[in-house]
């Protein structure tokens, strides 16, 4: 079983967390193994809908027999029970886009990794007091995008962030978010277009997003 010190530092070391959820099971499937296929070993399957937390239980199944070494985590959760179901269901890691005292006591009991979500340097500290490794940053760009982190690292740099709303995978975005100080990025909609999560080839989102993890590569050496 891996340590939340190990899984901390896969998340990080991917770069990128992607983000996603869909109703039809083959085609979450299909972006699942784009993503493994890529080189990506993180995924955040976001709990959005009634049939979402029944998909993330098919869905790492899928993972197991398909994806070895790849650690899935539930994201868009707010509360310490929903914590512990997702848990029991084989959540590598909880992400959240609020921050909540049940939620970081649920965690430090089950010994679970939590990314909380956050949007001012008081939350972020409290975060921070509360256990999180890193905190999600969100919206990011609503937040203040890029500046904001830079700004806020300043005065705080052992911070890990993770922003999430507002990153693309457009090179001049990604060159301004890891430039600000970032540790990953999460990303969804922007990478997993209705086009490219719809054709039943995934070579172009497998392409799409090796393309991405080589500029996040390249923003990192800078």
């Amino acid at each position: 079983m891996k340590t939340m010190k190990s899984i901390k530092d896969q998340i990080i070391s991917g770069g990128m967390v992607p983000v996603f959820n869909h109703t039809d099971k083959e085609i979450a499937f299909r972006v699942v193994k784009a993503c493994y296929d890529a080189g990506l070993r993180v995924f955040e399957w976001t709990n959005r809908g009634a049939e979402a937390a029944g998909l993330f239980k098919v869905i790492k199944e899928y993972i197991d027999k398909n994806c070895p070494g790849m650690l899935l985590g539930a994201g868009s959760v707010f509360d310490g029970e929903t914590c512990r179901k997702f848990h029991g269901m084989g959540a590598s890691f909880i992400v959240s886009p609020i921050l909540d005292p049940d939620m970081a006591k649920a965690c430090e009991e089950l010994k679970v990794l939590w990314i909380p979500g956050c949007g001012t340097v008081t939350e972020i500290h409290q975060a921070l007091k509360w256990g999180a490794d890193i905190v999600k940053i969100f919206p990011g760009d609503a937040v203040g995008g890029p500046g904001f982190v830079k700004a806020m690292l300043g005065p705080m740099p052992w911070a890990q962030i993770m922003p999430t709303g507002g990153v693309s995978p457009d090179p001049e975005n990604l060159k301004a978010w890891f430039k600000s100080g970032v540790c990953c990025v999460g990303m969804g909609s922007q990478l997993f277009t209705k086009e490219r999560i719809s054709d039943p080839d995934p070579g172009n989102l497998i392409l799409e997003i090796r393309r991405t993890l080589k500029i996040i590569e390249e923003c990192r050496k800078k």
